[in-house]
């Protein structure tokens, strides 16, 4: 959420700022509302004030045997006019609320306008690998060596779902062993998160409102719940309503999840398989820091991710994305994009993101500062640390052999049982 401070001393900064977002905005009714808040406070205050006069003069009066019911009749006036007032004012501040809520985070000042047009590759890691034999895409390479089960899938599941079998499960979770040794190792807390989730917390990741269509709802349930389209939605909100202390910054933390969404493509020959699906699984890096720490450790959260991918040998590239492609909480966004061979482009396998202070205030996420006493709103960021259902396509695909086989990166080989190739399964 916007600091309404922001918005009242620089309107003009604000709307130009959500503009490159592609978000047009039209203050006037706002500052109206924020003006007439101020104003009826004044006279709220006001109204309590002179009550308490009165009724601190009642004493007095009896004493000196003056009739006090006009003091109590006065009183009950101000109260009267005072009640109509605050009922005006909750108006108000509902309204207040409810537009704030709506509003995107300010996009960084050194981000571009525009949509993923205006991407740009800051970064490009390793040789784009070259083959001299026709390609398979990653599709036909994992139902050949017998690592995923796509026909099944679609018949207990439907479209945009997929089994791992045997060694394809074996390969996703040396996956998942990798990154988790990963951050363990360098001091991350892992956290397993329920996968159900209220309305607060996808309202404090700033999903909600806008995109509260893009979860699955579980029907018949009070309070309402929905299945956790990320992990990044949980982890942000388990301060919420916290005041944390200055020396537990930063918080580092990091989680295993699959993650369900119910936006799960069109289709399109870049989506098939795994590329696009309803359920995936994500391992997901989050920090709550202070803001002036908050610049580096977005680039600590870039480098661990593409360490991850480097680590696994793939040719990929670091995009910094313009600011109408970062998404409705996001101030600033990086994507590690991965390279699949069969379709000649670039696929986001993690997408590292400072939201500065934004989800913070919707959840009330505070620290107390030591030197002032005074408590401040933390940063929080976030990138997935990795996501496997490109990575997986992207290792099929980059690493293939001309004999229909697959090289399993040396990285993965100790949760492989020392495997080193994948190879085609005898029908």
């Amino acid at each position: 959420m916007l600091d309404m401070n922001l918005i009242r001393e620089n309107p003009e900064y604000v709307k130009s700022a959500l503009k490159k977002k592609m978000w047009d905005v039209d203050f006037t009714e706002l500052l109206a509302w924020d003006k007439r808040k101020k104003e009826l406070l004044q006279v709220v205050e006001g109204n309590k004030a002179e009550m308490n006069k009165l009724s601190a003069s009642v004493p007095a009066a009896k004493k000196a045997g003056e009739d006090v019911s006009k003091i109590f009749a006065k009183v009950k006036d101000i109260a009267a006019s005072n009640e109509a007032s605050e009922v005006e004012l909750k108006e108000i501040d509902n309204k207040i609320f409810a537009f704030l809520a709506d509003l995107p985070n300010l996009p960084d000042d050194d981000l571009v306008a525009g949509g993923k047009e205006n991407n740009v590759a800051i970064k490009v890691v390793n040789k784009k690998p070259e083959f001299a034999f026709p390609l398979k895409d990653h599709v036909e390479l994992a139902t050949s060596l017998g690592l995923v089960d796509y026909d099944r899938a679609a018949k207990i599941a439907g479209r945009g779902a997929w089994i791992y079998t045997n060694l394809g499960a074996q390969l996703e979770w040396a996956l998942l062993n990798y990154f988790v040794t990963t951050h363990l190792k360098d001091g991350y807390t892992f956290i397993l998160p329920p996968h159900l989730l209220n309305e607060d917390t996808g309202f404090g990741a700033g999903q909600f409102p806008k995109f509260r269509s893009d979860v699955f709802w579980l029907e018949g349930m009070e309070p309402k719940r929905f299945l956790l389209p990320t992990a990044e939605t949980a982890l942000v909100n388990i301060y919420r309503n916290e005041i944390l202390k200055e020396e537990e910054l930063p918080k580092k933390l990091f989680a295993y999840t699959p993650c369900y969404r119910s936006e799960a493509g069109s289709y399109r020959t870049e989506e098939r398989g795994m590329i696009r699906g309803y359920q995936f699984n994500k391992v997901e890096m989050v920090q709550y820091t202070k803001p002036e720490d908050s610049d580096a450790a977005f680039e600590e959260l870039v480098n661990k991710a593409a360490a991850l991918v480097e680590g696994l040998g793939l040719h990929f590239q670091i995009s910094k994305l313009a600011a109408g492609d970062i998404s409705h909480s996001m101030a600033k966004t990086y994507d590690i994009e991965v390279y699949l061979p069969s379709m000649g482009i670039y696929k986001e396998v993690s997408s590292a993101s400072n939201a500065r202070d934004y989800q913070a205030r919707r959840s009330m996420c505070r620290y107390r500062d030591a030197a002032t006493g005074k408590t401040r709103f933390v940063h929080t960021l976030n990138a997935s640390g990795l996501a496997t259902s490109r990575v997986f396509p992207a290792i099929l695909e980059q690493f293939q052999q001309a004999d229909g086989s697959v090289i399993i990166p040396p990285v993965l080989r100790p949760w492989m049982g020392g495997l080193e190739v994948l190879k085609p399964i005898k029908k």
